[in-house]
């Protein structure tokens, strides 16, 4: 990957990750849990159902609990009852963590211990917390991970860095360790930022045993945008900075409200930097580093003064990130990979926001040759991304059908959230790309690949009744990802119902009912996205062509019904 890919990459997971539900669902457990009386405990958590077979266990603390810098080392640990001798590894046997986030979780220890074995297969395990709740849910997530069959995700929003560089680099150790864990920090919330630099709130300089160093994800947000981060040394000097543009520098660390940075940002959802994807000045990893600053506030339209205070930050993320880059040169790098196929995720995910009001990305995709030069361009972006992760993912596929069943099973679960969603985005696109061959039919039985019926198969398995019995507003991408197949059959039998033989308009008939049939069911369990009904979608277009052909098999089916009263307007 370059680097210019690296940072353009930042906006975009971003703006990924704040338009998904997931954050809001992060934060609504959050903010319910808050809401309890505390009594005398210092820490509170509660697990939540989350879809039909997974669960989100949120950890708030007390107004009342001190954030403190003092550390504890591991060898301290050991013997306690806080179970994390597992982290230390051959070239990292040593680290510390914060004392007051490993005294909090040594008061839950057995609570947590009993609440691991009720989670068993939850799929997905979302782990979340605030402040220092966040904290120690970052501490169970790494107990959690010391199991190869639990694969959580992390969520944090405004909480205090957990360790010193011994931790950061046991994880970073374990590349699918640290691709777990997402840090929410606003620039306006001094939490965060409390144990990074010497000018923070603990006055005077910080001790050597009491140096923090960040892992895992970072996405640093201001009032108007965000952007992701992950290289560590990156972080911290980022959020020095933001340490001393900050108006919060005393001692009253009041409860920050993430809802309203996650509403905002919602709302102003980053394109800025999406021409200067394909344009880029002279000095691009410069370019690409003040787009990130100046998305969470650092930078932008700056005075003479301001700017001569701010490049010496521009140039010492530059000389983190290229030191960065030459140690990955000489090392092997097991995330490598996958970091590029976030990045091409990231470009399919920005195409379905630029085109949503164009019907939707897989119908824009199939307009291109009447679009003007420079969306053209963005297409030509798309396919070659699309054909990174097909190919990425064959290869993946075929590797794990070779592995020994052991293997395969713990494979598969690490890996499946990850291939559904990329089934889920990209399979529409080669079926855009099958009809628009002439002549080609029957997408789902002559011309799908192996590797999307396996990606299917392994998502069956691993959730035999389904998701989203409990949904009560549609998905972002349709959860199954041949829907548009269908749809495309519909039309060639719309078709044949006019102008057919007899044989035909009978074997049109019935796909038809069927297909009307597949269709409301995935409606009412809001397993389609709406932009199913987008004026110019594939799917209005063929209702409003062949609505009279379609109701002469229809009419008495409940699709029928739906789209006659217009009830599909309010599908939100």
């Amino acid at each position: 990957m370059s680097q210019v890919s690296m940072f353009s990459s930042g906006q975009e997971f971003a703006n990924l990750l704040v338009s998904s539900d997931l954050l809001h669902d992060s934060w609504f457990t959050i903010s319910d849990l808050r809401s309890h009386p505390y009594l005398n405990n210092p820490i509170l958590f509660k697990v939540y159902p989350y879809h039909s077979n997974g669960a989100i266990v949120a950890f708030v603390s007390s107004p009342i609990c001190n954030l403190q810098k003092e550390m504890v080392s591991s060898e301290e640990l050991e013997g306690s009852q806080s179970p994390f001798e597992f982290i230390s590894t051959k070239l990292n046997p040593h680290f510390s963590v914060n004392k007051a986030a490993i005294t909090l979780f040594a008061s839950l220890v057995n609570e947590l211990s009993a609440l691991k074995e009720k989670l068993g297969n939850a799929s997905p395990l979302i782990i979340t917390g605030v402040s220092l709740g966040g904290s120690v849910a970052s501490l169970f997530t790494l107990w959690l991970l010391k199991d190869n069959n639990k694969r959580p995700t992390c969520i944090t929003f405004g909480s205090p860095l957990l360790g010193d560089s011994g931790l950061q680099q046991a994880i970073s150790e374990r590349p699918s360790w640290n691709s777990c864990f997402l840090h929410v920090v606003s620039n306006q919330d001094p939490i965060p930022r409390s144990l990074v630099s010497p000018t923070n709130v603990f006055a005077g300089s910080i001790p050597q045993s009491c140096i923090y160093n960040p892992f895992g994800m970072f996405l640093l947000c201001s009032d108007s945008d965000c952007s992701c981060f992950e290289e560590p040394e990156s972080v911290l000097d980022i959020m020095m900075e933001m340490n001393l543009n900050s108006q919060h520098q005393d001692n009253c660390f009041l409860p920050f409200n993430y809802e309203q940075v996650l509403e905002r940002l919602k709302h102003k959802i980053i394109f800025k930097g999406a021409s200067q994807l394909f344009h880029f000045s002279v000095d691009q990893l410069q370019a690409g580093i003040d787009l990130q600053l100046e998305a969470i506030g650092i930078g932008g339209q700056l005075s003479w003064q301001q700017t001569s205070n701010i490049n010496p930050l521009r140039t010492k993320v530059k000389k983190r990130v290229e030191e960065s880059f030459a140690k990955k040169r000489s090392v092997i790098d097991p995330g490598k990979k996958l970091n590029k196929m976030k990045l091409a995720m990231a470009w399919l995910e920005w195409y379905m926001k630029v085109t949503l009001n164009e019907g939707g990305y897989v119908d824009s995709y199939k307009r291109s040759d009447f679009r003007s030069r420079d969306a053209v361009k963005s297409r030509q972006e798309i396919v070659k991304h699309q054909r990174v992760l097909n190919k990425y993912w064959k290869t993946k596929v075929a590797e794990v059908e070779e592995m020994p069943q052991s293997e395969k099973a713990a494979f598969r679960t690490r890996w499946l959230y990850a291939g559904t969603n990329y089934r889920r985005m990209v399979e529409p696109l080669d079926i855009a790309e099958y009809y628009m061959k002439s002549g080609n039919i029957d997408y789902v039985n002559l011309g799908r690949s192996e590797h999307y019926k396996k990606l299917e198969e392994w998502r069956k398995e691993d959730n035999p009744s389904g998701s989203g019995n409990d949904r009560r507003k549609p998905v972002c991408l349709t959860e199954d990802s041949c829907f548009w197949a269908y749809v495309e059959e519909a039309i060639i039998n719309s078709e044949r119902l006019r102008e057919g033989t007899l044989e035909e308009k009978e074997n049109a008939r019935e796909y038809l009912v069927n297909f009307g049939e597949y269709v409301i069911n995935m409606i009412r369990s809001y397993s389609v996205s709406s932009e199913i009904f987008h004026p110019h979608s594939s799917f209005m277009k063929w209702w409003k062509d062949y609505r009279q052909d379609i109701l002469s098999c229809l009419s008495n089916l409940p699709l029928a019904f739906y789209m006659e009263n217009g009830e599909y307007q309010s599908y939100a």
